[in-house]
């Protein structure tokens, strides 16, 4: 309970006691099997057998670190290196380091960490998501980074509801510590020094020097709290595992969201650290509002402050990047702005719009075109024509050159 708890839980002993109840039924005691040490390694003696340990979900039963090592093509000294056992990694020069570091400034005034693992931990990481991330069960209101989800089943449930809700969780990566993503895997069935190994391959905690150069924030308050996360070991966002394991380890948040919103007659969906509720005219805002921020906060995480919102049925209802007063929407403005976009392309040239400097130009406007697709294939269509007229052989900003 402490585990799934970080803070005590709130409504009294009701509420404790079902909390209680919904926690799996604890295996009955086992013998456990004397062993002797033969060679240095650890072995049951003759005739007795080892308690079989208790598996659950569909994950690779790895019993020791040298089985996972193994499974993951590596040797027990890579993946604890790898693992950064020592944090090593947060004072080593930036040649030896497993992560490359960028600052990008926010919409909304803030500053984020970009931390991008470099080949080797990137595909390990894809390994693990492959072989175990991706067997761990995720909520239903979870729609962000999941095969058949998006931005749009995201968004459609609360197409034409007369309230919306809205909230953002603060440092949504740098809350996660390996601490929950070890007690995740132990609940899978992974013994403490297995599961202890995948948090510390999926975890990082940010150098000094990078931390220093952190850009001032309009908010220093919210810039201090993601500071102090991003000091400690947390989930890196940039790395390839990062989505699947924070909607892994948010499936408490999304149990207990979802029960609350189905106690007020409520819709709830998650894209990533964006909370989204609606109802009809008779949502009750007094009982939502202080609900969700204490599960939040319950849960170990912040609400963003001033990016609440409520809006209405006559005002601009947005999810997930979507405006959804009707059906879900690309809004008008981002069409128009992609559409000035690939006709400054075709009159100068890609180069000189790459104004941010992305690695793949080309991909990136794709991207874009996609993404106004998904809801309305007529304007993808027209911006398509534009955009198969442009030079994309040009040398971009970056120096890298497409066919």
């Amino acid at each position: 309970m402490v585990e799934l708890n970080p803070s005590p839980p709130f409504g009294g002993e009701r509420h404790l006691a079902r909390l209680i109840a919904d926690l799996p039924p604890l295996p009955a005691p086992a013998p456990v099997a004397p062993f002797r040490i033969t060679g240095g390694t650890a072995e049951p003696q003759a005739g007795l057998s080892v308690a079989a340990r208790e598996w659950r979900w569909d994950v690779p039963r790895w019993n020791t670190v040298g089985e996972c090592a193994e499974a993951l093509d590596l040797t027990v000294g890579e993946l604890d290196w790898f693992a950064d056992r020592g944090t090593w990694n947060r004072r080593a020069a930036c040649p030896l380091r497993h992560y490359r570091y960028r600052w990008i400034p926010t919409s909304s005034g803030g500053v984020r960490l970009l931390e991008q693992p470099k080949p080797r931990l990137a595909e390990l990481q894809r390994r693990i998501t492959r072989h175990v991330l991706s067997r761990l069960p995720v909520h239903e209101a979870a729609h962000g980074f999941r095969p058949g989800r998006s931005a749009f089943t995201c968004a459609a449930p609360h197409a034409g509801s007369a309230r919306l809700v809205r909230f953002d969780l603060e440092g949504f990566f740098a809350a996660v510590a390996p601490g929950r993503i070890r007690s995740l895997l132990g609940r899978a069935g992974y013994p403490r020094a297995v599961a202890g190994a995948l948090a510390g391959v999926l975890t990082t905690a940010a150098p000094v020097d990078v931390l220093s150069a952190a850009p001032r924030a309009s908010d220093d308050a919210v810039r201090h709290r993601l500071l102090r996360g991003l000091a400690a070991a947390h989930l890196p966002q940039g790395a390839p595992s990062s989505p699947a394991v924070a909607n892994a380890v948010t499936a408490g948040l999304d149990v207990r969201l979802e029960a609350l919103a189905r106690a007020l007659d409520a819709r709830y969906t998650r894209y990533a650290d964006d909370l989204a509720f609606s109802g009809d005219s008779t949502l009750p805002l007094h009982r939502l509002l202080p609900g969700v921020r204490r599960i939040v906060m319950d849960e170990g995480f912040l609400l963003r402050k001033g990016k609440t919102s409520v809006t209405f049925a006559h005002q601009r209802q947005r999810v997930a990047g979507l405006v959804v007063n009707s059906a879900p929407a690309v809004p008008r403005e981002e069409y128009d702005a992609l559409r000035a976009l690939l006709h400054n392309c075709l009159r100068t040239g890609p180069a000189a719009q790459n104004v941010h400097g992305h690695h793949d130009f080309r991909a990136h406007v794709l991207g874009r075109i996609s993404w106004v697709g998904a809801t309305h294939p007529g304007r993808a269509g027209r911006l398509r024509t534009v955009f198969d007229r442009i030079s994309w052989h040009e040398t971009d900003v970056t120096g890298s050159r497409h066919g």
